[in-house]
Order: structure tokens, then sequence, then C-alpha cells
């Protein structure tokens, strides 16, 4: 049966083809996705172009496969192609069977990885590259167990269904620098090649060794993509209760959603693209790169834990500073964190170090099951576990070590002349506190929303019935009993 079933696959032949042959094409119809040496399966020419058409042909593991540059073919399980062979006038010569390769060829990945850090030299594209492996692997629902209807790191972003997001606006350029390499390197998945991408521009940066794995497999159609919707907002009505149901959706903890926030020291915000930021600033105007937009931080393309310090110390107005950036010192739980990060870089680094690198992973098929690492990748930080992160021990040990220190002995002459000209105040002749810090008082007047987000609010605000040229239906019925209410409330006041 498996010989007939192989004969059928193969192209007419003048003359039945040989035993040898018969039983090459019965091994092919027949191929083993796994990844052990001297197991026999077929592996792909991957197609040039990246969204390649996939249907699914019943309950079989193969399905139709077919690009712009694509022979017809069929597919396993795995990903691999029974192409057809080149015009042959020989027997049998229908299919070519080849040992199963890795999703991903680790020499490929490593000559890709000097390629992307030209790049990165070249054009400053370290922010948008990050945001690029972010955005695919971010889009995980930890509650889904099938692959790909689960989301995260599979190759889908590439696809104009995923592309086309709102959340993505702008990515199709970070895809337009990429593509490049990837058509240099056809051993390599598009999964693997945003994630090497994102984490080589945070070590190029200046940030830290991210313990990467690779060997994820793509997703082949654009019906695999995941539902919009899945990735954070900039300005949720409730910021922090946000951040958490998207990371917790994800599988990520407090201290990680904190730690990956830090990535903001990095880049830019453009009104024209997400609607929040200035069109430019002191610090943006003049590049490098394409020259506008307002970033979190002075130097925007050094990875450091500035975007904390910024947040929580400065006032610039041409510093940008979302809700959701707000929201980390506004929390009492993300404080913890972000006061620790603020004061300690070699903490935050190690921390996000731990949670980029889950963040990879998140959905990810890996082809082998266990993955693999690059060479310079071993030995690197393990990612964190948000269980070794309660915020009350950490308060507790920052509060000990705070009282642990001694002060530093003042001369009288310079304790005296300072206490003369401090200001004094009404409390007891002390001098007066210092403001507490509320990020958000200054955060939200400094978006400038673009044409765009102001026509999408106005669209909102008039199907609920208002307009800028009119004021909102009124319920008088309820109005006159607030009234009376009021007018109630006072004269009980008034009598007692």
């Amino acid at each position: 049966m498996a010989e007939r079933l192989a004969a059928s696959l193969l192209p007419a032949s003048p003359s039945p083809p040989s035993p040898s042959a018969r039983r090459a094409a019965a091994a092919a119809a027949f191929p083993s996705c796994s990844t052990r040496a001297g197991r026999l399966c077929l592996r792909s020419r991957p197609p040039r172009f990246p969204q390649v058409v996939s249907k699914a042909r019943g309950s079989s593991r193969f399905s139709s496969n077919s690009g712009t540059d694509e022979e017809p073919g069929l597919t396993c399980g795995c990903g691999a192609v029974l192409q057809k062979a080149a015009t042959s006038g020989r027997a049998g010569a229908g299919m070519r069977v080849v040992r199963c390769m890795a999703a991903s060829d680790a020499a490929q990945l490593k000559s890709a990885r000097e390629d992307i850090k030209e790049l990165l030299k070249t054009t400053y594209c370290h922010p948008i590259m990050v945001r690029l492996g972010w955005h695919d692997s971010g889009t995980h629902d930890k509650n889904i167990e099938e692959w790909p209807q689960r989301g995260g790191a599979d190759g889908s972003l590439r696809f104009d269904a995923e592309l086309s997001h709102g959340a993505n606006a702008g990515l199709i350029n970070a895809l337009k620098l990429i593509q490049p390499i990837k058509d240099k390197y056809p051993g390599i998945t598009y999964a693997d090649l945003f994630q090497l991408a994102s984490a080589t521009a945070i070590e190029e940066a200046g940030g830290p060794k991210i313990p990467m794995k690779y060997g994820r497999v793509d997703v082949t159609a654009a019906e695999q993509c995941p539902p919009e919707g899945r990735l954070p907002d900039a300005g949720p009505r409730v910021p922090a209760d946000h951040l958490r149901e998207v990371f917790y959706r994800m599988g990520l903890g407090d201290k990680e959603i904190v730690a990956l926030s830090g990535a903001h020291t990095l880049g830019r915000s453009r009104p024209d693209r997400s609607g929040w930021g200035k069109p430019e600033t002191k610090y943006t105007k003049d590049g490098p790169g394409e020259p506008g937009g307002q970033s979190w931080t002075v130097e925007w393309l050094k990875f450091d834990n500035s975007y904390f310090k910024d947040i929580k110390e400065k006032r610039d107005q041409d510093l940008l500073v979302l809700p959701t950036d707000a929201a980390l010192f506004d929390d009492p739980s993300f404080k913890v964190y972000a006061e620790k990060y603020a004061d300690d870089q070699e903490a935050f680094f190690k921390d996000y170090a731990g949670a980029h690198a889950k963040l990879s992973d998140l959905g990810a098929k890996f082809d082998p099951p266990e993955g693999f690492s690059l060479d310079d990748d071993k030995g690197a930080a393990a990612p964190t576990d948000e269980k070794d992160a309660d915020p009350a021990p950490v308060a507790a040990a920052d509060e000990k070590k705070n009282a642990e220190v001694e002060p530093t002995p003042v001369p009288v002459s310079v304790a005296t002349a300072a206490a003369a000209a401090a200001p004094v105040d009404d409390n007891n002749g002390a001098a007066p506190q210092p403001e507490p810090f509320v990020a958000a008082k200054y955060s939200y007047a400094k978006q400038e929303l673009s044409d765009t987000m102001k026509q999408k609010i106005r669209a909102e605000y008039e199907a609920i019935g208002g307009s800028p040229d009119k004021a909102l239906q009124s319920n008088y019925f309820l109005n006159i009993m607030l009234l009376i209410g009021g007018l109630a409330f006072l004269t009980s006041l008034l009598g007692s």
C-alpha cells in the first residue's frame, strides 16, 4: 500500500520505476519529523516570498504549499516540502529525500547576527528591531494550548493580516530592513530571525547578554495569525490593571512587566504612528537616523536604566512619559521594582535579560523541541522566576540597607550656614518637604495627538451623541432629581 501511495505521487514515466526508486519513494511518503541522526525526513526549500499560502488537506499531515517563486509540492508536519525534481527523463526522479534538519541552521543564524550588527551600525534601527521581536511574541495566550492558535513567537507578523493591526503601525519598516537578511540566509525561520534581531539590538546598544535559544518554527499562512487586541495599549483608562491583564495572559508577572518596560530607554514615539509624543524634540530633531518623534530618554540609542531615573527624578517636558510608564511608579507593587532599577542598573540588567528571554520563547514551537543555543550564548543569565521576586522581601531588604548606612559627618560651620539659609515654613520651623512624586501629574499632559488619533476620538465621541459643536444629550429628569437631592441635603444641614 505504501508503494502504491508513493507511486501515485511520482510523475508519469514511460517505464516502471526501479525497486530502489520505489523504496525511496515509499520512505518519502511517510516522512519522519525527528531530528535524530539517521532518521529520514524531507527538507523544504524556504520560499523567497514570506507570505506562503497553505491549505489543509483533510486530516492528512500533508498540505499544499505554493509561493511566488516556489514549485508546487507537499508539506509534512515539520514544514518539509516534497518538491518535484527538475525536468528529468530518469524514472523515479520525482522526489528528493534528505535528512531532517532543525527549523533554523545554527551557522546561518550566527552569520545573520553579524549582518544584523552591521545593519544596526548604519541605520540605528535598534528600537524598531526590539519592537519587531516583541510584537511577534507578545500575542501569546497561555490559556490556549494549541499551536499556532496560542500566538507567540512564530513569525506570523510578516503577514499583512497581522502587520495591519493598530499596535503594529510602522513595523513594515522593520520588515523591509530585515527581509534582505532573510533572503541571504534561507535556512533560518522568520520567528528566529525576529527574536535574533531583537536580542542583538539590546546587546549592541549596551544592554545585557540575552540567554536566547533558537529553533522556532514558522506559521505558513495568514489564517494562522492571532486576532487583534492582544498587545498592550499605551493609554488605557486604568494603566496598571491593563498591563497586568495583557502580561498575565502571556504568563509574565509584575517584576517582568517592570523590567520589560525598561526597554523604553531605547527609541522614540511618533504621533503619526501611535498618536503619542511630540513631532520632534531637542533630543530627536537631528537624528541619528530619521529625525523626529519624542524619546523617553536623552540618549535614546543607549540601553541603560535612564528610563527609570528620568521618570523618577526629572520633569523634562521633552521626554515622554506614557500613562503606562507613569503606572510603574504609581502602582505599589510595580513601584518596588521601578525604584530598585532606578538605583541599581546591574539588578535591572539581570532581571531584564531573563524577562526578555522568556518573552522571546512565548508560544513558540521549537525544532528540535528543546531548542538550541548559539555558542557564545552559553553561560548567559538564566530567565527570572516570578516566585523569587516577592515585593515584600525586596522592600524590607531595601529598608534594612538604608537603615545600615551611617550619615556622613558634616562640619559644624557648614551645617550651621545651611540651616540659616534654608527656607522655613509654619511646620514647627522645619524646612518644607518636597512634593511627593506622582508621575501621572505630568505624564498625561505630554501627549500631542496626531490628526488621525483626533479623528478617532471625535468619531467615538460622536457615536455616543456628542460633537465639538454640540454637547452630549442631557438627562433632564436625572438633573432635576440631583438638584432636589442637593437642596434637601443643604436644608437638613441648616436645620440641624
